[in-house]
Formats: structure tokens, sequence, C-alpha cells
């Protein structure tokens, strides 16, 4: 799987209607009013804007989380890369996004899908952790 990394560009607040009720995805009530207001979606999803970059996937090996070709995801460079986490890593020179497993002698980076073997970090590898994945951002 390959990653398109691009830092965030901010601009002042772009502030979009926010619905500020749930919507309903069975009957909807009809004596609800819906009231609106405003959201900004980098305040919203964006912690740590000085450490968090966005990356588009390329690639299947993490389809089974429900992280597909195409996906944007928020990724912040000041979180603690522990076990369990996703994150954005650079294995000898390529990046990936992959699930961090660790073990008493090693790391493992973990895709989502059958067909991708594990990824066994040793002391021989380059590998650095560029961030862990906080949201993913899909096109309906």
């Amino acid at each position: 799987m390959k990653l398109i990394i691009k830092a965030p560009q901010y601009i002042p607040h772009q502030e979009v209607v926010f619905m500020e009720n749930t919507i309903q995805a069975g009957f909807p009530s009809p004596a609800e009013d819906f009231k609106t207001g405003k959201i900004s979606l980098d305040i919203a999803l964006v912690k740590n804007k000085e450490t968090t970059f966005y990356a588009r996937i390329k690639g299947d090996s993490m389809i089974e989380a429900d992280m597909e070709e195409g996906d944007i995801l928020i990724v912040d460079k000041s979180l603690e890369p522990t076990d369990g986490k996703i994150a954005v890593c650079m294995v000898d020179g390529d990046f990936t996004v992959k699930r961090i497993k660790v073990d008493k002698d090693c790391v493992w980076l973990m895709p989502y899908n059958k067909k991708f073997n594990p990824i066994r970090i040793t002391e021989e590898n380059d590998f650095i952790v560029w961030g862990i994945v906080t949201y993913i951002i899909k096109p309906v």
C-alpha cells in the first residue's frame, strides 16, 4: 500500500452548515425541528494542527479495516505509537499504513487484508513511525 502524503493547508476556518441534531437512519420524527449551525472540519477533526498531516491511501492492504484506496487519512505525529494503533510508517524508504503490534523482541506491522503478510520490523530495518491515524475521510 502506498500513501500520498500532504501537509494540511490551513486557511482561516472554513465553516460549513452543520445539522446539530442527529440524522435518523430509520424513520425520522416529523415533529423534530432540525437546527443548523456551522462547523469547521479542521477544528473538529484536527487536534494538533502543527503535528497533523493528511495522506491519501493507494492500495488495498487495509480494506478489512474499512480503509480503501482514495480514502484520506488524518494523521497526528504527536501521538504515541503504541500496540494496536494504526500508524503511517516508513519502512526501508517506503510509506505504509498498518496496525502496530508490539512483541517482546520486535515490532510487527499488521495488514487488514488476508492477501498480505505482516511486516516484521527489526533493528536491521530503517523504520520510522510518522504518525497515528486519527480519522478516515471516505468518499461516498
